[in-house]
């Protein structure tokens, strides 16, 4: 007898239709390293914010769902900027980094959630890739300000 184990279901008439676009949003303008575009923190985060709340469709991609991700970056841009000097911070981000590194799989699993979709998973998911010292972190958590910001204004 054989198997169909590992073979796609079939769910019934129409298997031939197409799938909906896969809704996609471009992030290479995002550069946290310096110099910093001049329009990061205005133009770049109100459009990836357009974007975003326009892939969500109002299901996906509330607001206070990203807040979380938002509050979570300030609070690691916190205990990183709490230490005086410009090494003490270095030394910190390098402490930190891999839980930092981590909110990567946060995003993933929020989407695995469907609490947020595939463009906010690409948008945070660049964002989190690009923080490699403390003056990095300290640029996103500016874009993720100025893109909440944009966001909100986008829900009214």
């Amino acid at each position: 007898m054989a198997s169909n184990y590992g073979a796609p279901r079939q769910t019934g008439w129409g298997n031939d239709r197409q799938a909906a676009p896969r809704p996609t949003i471009s992030v290479n303008d995002i550069v946290l390293a310096s110099p910093v575009p001049v329009t990061l923190f205005c133009d770049i985060a109100q459009d990836k914010a357009a974007s975003v709340f326009q892939a969500g469709d109002g299901r996906k991609n509330k607001s206070t769902q990203l807040r979380k991700f938002y509050d979570e970056l300030v609070m690691w841009f916190d205990k990183v900027q709490l230490e005086r000097t410009k090494e003490a911070r270095a030394s910190k981000y390098a402490e930190l980094a891999p839980f930092i590194k981590m909110m990567n799989a946060k995003v993933a699993y929020a989407r695995g959630r469907d609490h947020v979709d595939e463009c906010f998973e690409q948008m945070f998911s660049h964002l989190i890739r690009q923080i490699t010292d403390a003056e990095t972190l300290k640029h996103a958590k500016l874009f993720m300000e100025a893109f909440m910001g944009f966001y909100k204004a986008q829900e009214k």
